[in-house]
């Protein structure tokens, strides 16, 4: 059996492009792809803070440093330039893999620069006072 498990988030991220011509994906800058550990092609969470909107797709690396995060194909519908958007990154573990989860938390300002870089390490119940 395995389990779903969050390994990786751009956190507040902001849309930059929505293109609705396009075959369809996420097109990350490749630092934050880096910073991560969001592999190209990996299929990725996408949630609007701006609509609530969910989606699911997967990533295509973009330029370093230029802090694209462009919605392409459909999701241009729902994702608009602007939008503050969260990117969760899934594995798939077995239940004895999750304890050695240590998910990636990547933070950026306005225009998708890195601020901070986090870990979210499992603290065992009885453990986290």
């Amino acid at each position: 059996m395995l389990i779903r498990a969050c390994m990786a988030k751009i956190h507040r991220a902001t849309v930059t492009q929505a293109e609705l011509n396009y075959v369809g994906s996420i097109t990350i800058d490749a630092a934050l792809l880096e910073a991560s550990g969001i592999q190209p092609y990996q299929y990725v969470n996408i949630t609007s803070l701006s609509n609530g909107t969910y989606w699911q797709t997967y990533v295509i690396e973009g330029p370093r440093g230029e802090g694209v995060i462009c919605l392409n194909g459909s999701p241009a519908r729902h994702f608009h330039p602007g939008d503050k958007v969260i990117i969760l990154a899934e594995a798939w573990l077995e239940p004895k893999e999750m304890s050695q989860l240590d998910p990636v938390v990547v933070f950026v300002d306005d225009r998708n620069q890195i601020t901070e870089i986090k870990r979210h390490r499992l603290v065992p119940l009885g453990q986290h006072r």
